[in-house]
């Protein structure tokens, strides 16, 4: 019987737990808010969906589930007053075609998101970050476990809609409900400059406006204007886990 080399099998038993340790990455989701929310996920382009997109998460609970074992990209938010009537599926804020498992469809605004960009680099980088330059609906966080290197809990746990300029507010029902979200000046007003669009898109002409000030006053550790830099920076390697946190 022919041996086999020892470097060879030192080789084999570090692809193997380097594996395992691709496989053992999870994302948790939790609730953390006094309300049921309905989480979305959307991949970037040429990834796949996870979870089906999207399910229910009662108040106070949370949802696990592996992450993908190698590179994905994406974005993860919480849509919130949803409701199933005469066969259609709506929510009042950040819905995603109506449908409960949106198979990865995008988000309507404005709402907050959670960004991730997993496993790049060759020192298997998870990058992640929160933004608010679509608007906001509720606090979140992203907070990474067992990851080597600089790895920061990232977000916005402020209470936004308490302090929402009234020119930015969206309110349910329309006009004299209740704040259900706040809008980006972008969304507001539509403007290329509040938008960062044609002239005003590069990051020397796309700046900070008062209503990008607003959001990065409040949570500093977010994105708040397209070409904006987050504040905190991070070069985490390998975490056992991410777990976003809705209404941390």
């Amino acid at each position: 019987m022919a041996s086999t080399s020892p470097i060879f099998i030192s080789a084999t038993i570090l692809l193997l737990l380097s594996s395992y340790a691709k496989a053992s990455f999870i994302l948790t989701l939790v609730n953390n808010c006094p309300f049921p929310v309905w989480p979305a996920i959307q991949p970037n382009a040429g990834h796949p969906v996870l979870e089906r997109g999207g399910f229910y998460l009662h108040s106070l609970t949370h949802r696990s589930f592996p992450a993908p074992a190698q590179h994905w990209s994406g974005r993860i938010w919480a849509r919130t007053g949803c409701t199933y009537a005469h066969g259609k599926f709506s929510c009042v804020t950040g819905d995603c075609g109506h449908r409960l498992e949106s198979n990865g469809l995008g988000g309507a605004t404005p709402a907050t998101l959670a960004q991730f960009s997993l496993h790049h680099g060759h020192n298997d980088l998870s990058s992640y970050g929160v933004s608010l330059v679509d608007g906001f609906n509720v606090p979140m966080t992203v907070t990474p476990h067992e990851g080597k290197g600089v790895c920061p809990v990232v977000g916005c746990r402020a209470d936004l809609l308490a302090t929402c300029p009234q020119n930015l507010q969206v309110r349910s029902p329309p006009g004299h409900g209740r704040v259900v979200a706040c809008k980006s000046g972008c969304e507001a007003f539509g403007t290329d400059e509040l938008c960062c669009r044609n002239h005003y898109n590069s990051p020397q002409t796309c700046r900070a406006s008062s209503f990008s000030e607003f959001f990065k006053h409040a949570c500093p550790a977010t994105m708040t204007y397209a070409h904006d830099s987050p504040s905190l920076m991070h070069d985490c390697s390998s975490p056992r886990e991410l777990k976003v946190i809705f209404c941390h």
